[in-house]
């Protein structure tokens, strides 16, 4: 049963950490901890990590594991040229980490592949780097497959099947990670730039203690043609055995058609079905492929795909559709299917959502759009929605099948930019109006929800700037990690968002993407809970240093941009700069229920 409390909770409530009726929760101010554990904190780019995603086994809820786009192996900018941090050739970025103690603490494990984590160069041109196999910090089994793992990861537990096809918890638990993967170069196993790949292990412990051996051959999962670039995937075990799909597994992602003319389009929504605990899958297209700032049913195209599943195996799966109805105006779109994904609905448009892209300026250099400052972070998907439904899992027993959903919204302004959360309790039919759920200050960047298994709590994780839009490159800006909690009162509504846990701040500016002319934060942030607690991950730069040659070069590179003219040649970051510049990691925490 739902708890039950008042609704009406004085706005301070939120800011100071306080409960209903402003009774401080119990633990309002939780800790955090470093969740990429194996990242070095120099040089850059081995010290950058991004993009995380969580996953609980809601079978064994001790165990946590996460994933992120992690540069471990990645060769050092000072090999070749010093002022050049290339992503090597054939090196893999999908970093896994395990937990058994409701995220406490955090493992790495160490596996062999492809790895360029030897290439540090001199001082001064040299020969450049030269991989080579040896240990690596991220999935294992891509190379010996003529694969490369490319990050964009998200992972789910599901039960195991046996060998006549029926799942069960009794079996064990299953753990997927989806990401992409390129061709290792001079391979071709599959067509196309970037497809799906989904790795599987039943022995979680061994996996985490470094044994490769725990670990299924990676799957690819897309029907791909030449130009195809599939990209910004999501997966989901159906985890409920309530479910008449129970142990069915999904994957949602956009497939861009037509990466060889540069323009991507078309781009429909994909998703894929396994019933056999993910060695064979059923691809369906279940949006338009056609991309149409004009047409309202179509937009300009769609991304930002998440997958669930209720307490009886109905599956959602819920997008952004970019410009409906009016430019930089967009849409979440949801899709159902009733039979385990053989068919689904047609999207139906279940409200506005603004993407932040268009309330934020264009960075020239590379066309992106960007939320914190000039040169800053890309905004490409904060309006992406992230949901969860209360299913009941692991038996399903109890399932409200509740529907969160989150979002940040562009439609105020740059400094104005709610997270905004709503809900359903009738199967995405009719929804609340979107309640801003953020702490007084916060600008949020990404954010995701997760409700407790029977309905009664909801976390709420997102990054955030505490500063204001920089139009120079040489003010401080702030990025936060930002933890809340909420008790679920009668029909369903949510009560106040109070903060659970405030990460420490710290400087965007010493991130970067790989060639240095942006700073780099990702897509992602992550969300779960249990019965009993909530966890979260997100992006986080405490231990990144700023570096003023590279905040004066990216500037002159906007003017270069800006005039025509070509762009200065940049810092060599190893000599320019702080040790710690790039150094961007993974934190997460997990917090009880502050009011059982």
């Amino acid at each position: 049963m739902a708890k039950r409390f008042s609704l009406v909770v004085a706005v301070t409530a939120a800011v100071l950490g306080l409960g209903a009726g402003g009774v401080p929760y119990a633990g309002a101010v939780g800790s955090d901890t470093e969740v990429s554990v194996g990242s070095p904190s120099t040089p850059f780019s081995q010290n950058k990590q991004n993009e995380p995603a969580l996953a609980v086994d809601a079978n064994n809820p001790n165990v946590l594991v996460s994933g992120a786009n992690d540069n471990i192996d990645m060769e050092a900018c000072n090999a070749g040229a010093d002022n050049t941090c290339p992503f090597t050739p054939g090196v893999g970025v999908s970093g896994v980490y395990f937990s058994f103690n409701r995220g406490s603490t955090w493992t790495q494990p160490t596996y062999r592949g492809w790895t360029g984590r030897n290439c540090l160069g001199t001082v001064g041109p040299d020969a450049g780097c030269a991989p080579e196999v040896g240990p690596i910090g991220t999935l294992p089994s891509y190379y010996e497959n003529g694969l490369v793992s490319d990050g964009d990861p998200a992972l789910a537990f599901g039960p195991v099947p046996d060998r006549s096809g029926h799942f069960s918890w009794a079996n064990g638990s299953r753990l997927y990670y989806a990401n992409l993967t390129s061709a290792f170069p001079g391979q071709q196993p599959f067509r196309g730039y970037e497809a799906l790949a989904v790795s599987r292990t039943d022995d979680v412990r061994a996996a985490a203690s470094g044994d490769a051996s725990a670990w299924q051959d990676p799957v690819i999962v897309t029907r791909q043609s030449s130009t195809t670039f599939s990209d910004k995937e999501q997966i989901w075990a159906d985890n409920a055995a309530s479910s008449s799909y129970f142990g069915h597994v999904y994957a949602c992602l956009a497939s861009f058609r037509s990466n060889s003319r540069g323009n991507a389009s078309p781009q429909p929504l994909l998703v894929a079905t396994s019933t056999d605990g993910g060695g064979t899958w059923t691809q369906k297209q279940v949006t338009s492929a056609s991309n149409n700032p004009f047409n309202p049913k179509q937009g300009f195209g769609r991304s930002g795909c998440t997958v669930r599943t209720d307490s009886s195996g109905v599956v959602y799966v819920f997008a952004n559709q970019f410009a409906v109805g009016q430019p930089a105006r967009g849409a979440h779109i949801m899709i159902k299917s009733y039979n385990g994904g053989k068919t689904w609905t047609r999207p139906q448009n279940i409200g506005l959502a603004v993407d932040t892209c268009f309330a934020v300026s264009f960075d020239g250099s590379d066309y992106r759009c960007v939320m914190d400052g000039v040169a800053g972070a890309r905004d490409d998907l904060s309006s992406a929605p992230s949901v969860d439904i209360a299913n009941g899992a692991p038996t399903g027993d109890g399932a409200t099948d509740e529907i969160v959903r989150t979002w940040v919204d562009g439609r105020n302004g740059v400094n104005d930019v709610p997270v905004f959360v709503s809900w359903s309790t009738n199967g995405g039919s009719t929804w609340s109006a979107p309640v801003a759920a953020q702490s007084a200050g916060d600008r949020g960047y990404y954010s995701a929800v997760a409700i407790s298994p029977r309905g009664t709590d909801a976390y709420l994780v997102y990054n955030a700037f505490t500063t204001a839009f920089r139009n120079d490159t040489t003010s401080p800006r702030t990025l936060v990690g930002v933890v809340k909690h909420a008790d679920i009162g009668a029909g369903g509504s949510p009560g106040t968002f109070a903060e659970i846990h405030r990460g420490e701040p710290g400087d965007p500016r010493a991130s970067a993407q790989n060639n240095l002319v942006m700073e780099f934060l990702g897509d992602y942030v992550y969300a779960v809970a249990t019965r009993t607690y909530g966890a979260g991950v997100w992006n986080d730069v405490r231990n990144g240093a700023d570096c003023p040659a590279i905040d004066t070069w990216r500037a002159a590179v906007q003017d270069a941009v800006a005039a025509g003219s070509a762009s200065p040649e940049g810092p060599a970051p190893q000599q320019d700069c702080p040790a710690t510049f790039g150094n961007s990691d993974i934190f997460g925490g997990a917090y009880p229920d502050p009011t059982p």
